[in-house]
């Protein structure tokens, strides 16, 4: 389903109660609204407040943004000539597209390493999209607030740099480098409408 059908389901989240968005094997993604938040999380509405979950076979777990570009710079380390097609389907799902749409040719190719089945890793990198946009209540150096996120996945994709450094920044919360955003962001002296598609490689 596309972002707007997704945002839907997500309003209408019951309370802690599991509500499964997409299967695919023995692979489920799983979401849940808890009644009462952790100290943690005592600034966010509650209403707005969504956990997301994985589900494979008997083990259930939250994962996080990194397994979205961890998965994805695995993928390209393998398969660097699909890079550009890689970059379009998860701009076009940061844009709002269906992931399973926009990731159903490239899925078929074959990659040597990865961590989950690659449109469940295209309905997860659209649900934190979805999560920031939805519940982000804190002042962003992007508009919108998501370049951040859009920003490192394109970075893990086409950037040449090791993993385990590029984990490490954006675990420090540094921002993605600005050729990845800058035109993109309203904020920023460089933003430009109407871009073209992959505006921020290089060759293009």
């Amino acid at each position: 389903m596309d972002k707007k059908e997704m945002f839907n389901i997500v309003k209408k989240l019951p309370f802690d109660k599991m509500t499964s968005v997409f299967k695919k094997g023995n692979t489920e993604v799983l979401l849940f609204r808890p009644s009462k938040l952790s100290a943690r999380f005592k600034d966010y509405d509650v209403k707005k407040n969504f956990q997301i979950w994985l589900k494979e076979g008997n083990r259930e777990f939250r994962p996080n943004h990194l397994r979205v570009m961890i998965d994805l710079n695995l993928r390209i380390r393998s398969r660097p000539d699909l890079k550009r097609e890689l970059l379009i389907a998860f701009d076009n799902i940061f844009y709002g597209k269906d992931p399973e749409k926009e990731l159903s040719k490239v899925s078929k190719e074959k990659f040597e390493h990865y961590l989950n089945d690659l449109t469940v890793i295209g309905v997860l990198a659209q649900l934190f999209i979805i999560e920031q946009e939805y519940g982000y209540h804190k002042e962003s150096m992007f508009e919108p607030p998501t370049l951040f996120f859009q920003g490192w996945i394109r970075e893990f994709i086409d950037n040449p740099k090791e993993i385990d450094n590029l984990c490490m920044s954006v675990a420090n919360g540094q921002p993605p480098i600005a050729k990845y955003v800058s035109f993109e962001s309203k904020k920023h002296k460089k933003y430009k409408p109407n871009l073209k598609p992959l505006w921020y490689l290089e060759d293009n």
